[in-house]
């Protein structure tokens, strides 16, 4: 990406020089800059709100009682991850949060979800009675779900969208909600066969 990006800005500036608009490169790199610090102090804003509502209904119960309601998809979607397994609690905590919109929200959770399915792989490859060892140092079954899955997560309020829509001036920033649901309804519903697919094709083989 680095060097993509590199790439596109070198290319921008010599085909400025070349065509004699040096100027209005120069004009559209300070206002781009100057644009970039304002989206950043809006999105802050927005940050600061949804991750403190997560924390306010992580304090008084309402997220345990939400992951709760989660085990049975939990289950459906990660059938190999015991029951009492403390991924299953993170897993669920960055659904919630995603399918809400608080992308940022889910950022830790995610994490911890991750290291806590590292650690049951791992846990795994010294145990005789797994019958699917994955090679070390690769993702298991259930790490690959959970990256599709977050990539395609359903979202019922796209905050980040309306943030953005709403620092350019839209006027009407929530208009994106319906077709923000029907799209990542469909990119859910494709990564759950997709994945339920691969895993019954990867332990067929």
């Amino acid at each position: 990406m680095n060097y993509l990006w590199s790439g596109m800005i070198l290319i921008g500036i010599i085909y400025g020089a070349c065509t004699g608009n040096m100027q209005a490169v120069t004009d559209a790199a300070i206002s781009s800059s100057r644009e970039a610090v304002s989206l950043c102090i809006s999105m802050a804003g927005v940050l600061a709100l949804w991750s403190g509502l997560m924390e306010i209904a992580q304090d008084t119960g309402l997220i345990h009682r939400m992951t709760q309601a989660m085990k049975p998809i939990i289950t459906f979607l990660f059938p190999d991850i015991p029951k009492d397994h403390p991924s299953r609690e993170h897993l669920s905590t960055n659904i919630i949060a995603n399918v809400l919109g608080l992308g940022w929200a889910a950022t830790p959770a995610g994490l911890r979800a991750m290291e806590s399915l590292a650690e049951l792989e791992e846990s795994r490859r010294t145990s005789p009675h797994f019958s699917h060892p994955q090679q070390p140092g690769a993702a298991s079954n259930e790490m690959c779900t959970f990256l599709i899955l977050n990539i395609s997560s359903l979202q019922l309020i796209p905050v980040n969208i309306i943030a953005y829509r709403s620092q350019y001036g839209s006027i009407n920033p929530t208009a994106i909600v319906g077709p923000a649901i029907v799209a990542t309804m469909i990119s859910t519903v494709v990564a759950v066969v997709f994945c339920k697919v691969t895993s019954k094709s990867k332990y067929n083989s």
